[in-house]
């Protein structure tokens, strides 16, 4: 590849020199400030020679070498903002799973009564305890729950409810907002 007398440049610094001896694949070199120093092959290009040159860069691919010199895009994604003092919204998912170890023997209605009755009592207890807001997991399924929900809902006062937040909960949760008096 290289031949004493070539006139060769280092690669990865500003290095010019004249091939001295090749041994193996390492290429001694004398530098125009008279320097000997030695390289391996694939460190070193012909000079004076633009077919050699060609040579040398046919092994890059020019698309994989962009690729890596470009930057990375941000991945974009919505965050919800919160404040530094917010504490976080307090979840109850009210499928039945959730509320006892083995539905089996357990009618719908039974179902029903459990999870409307657990919903209760999380209410009276973010109200007794001037919870702002908590979100109720209901699932989608038939909207038998949700319908009952929002029965319990309406007999409140100082209850507002919507939809919870459809990119972390679905369609399946309801947030339920409470009105504090300032006593």
């Amino acid at each position: 590849m290289f031949n004493k007398g070539d006139k060769v440049s280092v690669l990865d610094e500003a290095v010019d020199g004249v091939v001295m001896s090749v041994k193996d694949k390492v290429v001694t070199i004398e530098t125009a400030d008279g320097f000997v120093m030695n390289f391996n092959a694939n460190e070193l290009i012909k000079i004076g020679e633009s077919a050699n040159l060609m040579e040398a860069i046919k092994g890059f691919n020019i698309n994989e070498v962009t690729k890596e010199k470009e930057i990375p895009k941000p991945r974009s994604f919505v965050k919800e903002k919160k404040d530094k003092h917010e504490l976080p919204v307090p979840e109850f998912d009210l499928h039945i799973e959730k509320l006892v170890p083995n539905k089996r023997g357990m009618s719908n209605y039974d179902i029903l009564t459990l999870q409307s009755e657990t919903a209760k009592r999380h209410i009276e207890f973010a109200i007794r305890n001037r919870i702002p807001k908590i979100v109720f997991i209901h699932g989608v399924g038939e909207g038998v729950l949700k319908a009952e929900l929002d029965f319990l809902f309406g007999r409140y006062d100082n209850i507002v409810f919507q939809d919870a937040n459809y990119q972390k909960y679905g369609a399946g949760a309801t947030e339920v907002y409470f009105k504090q008096n300032n006593k």
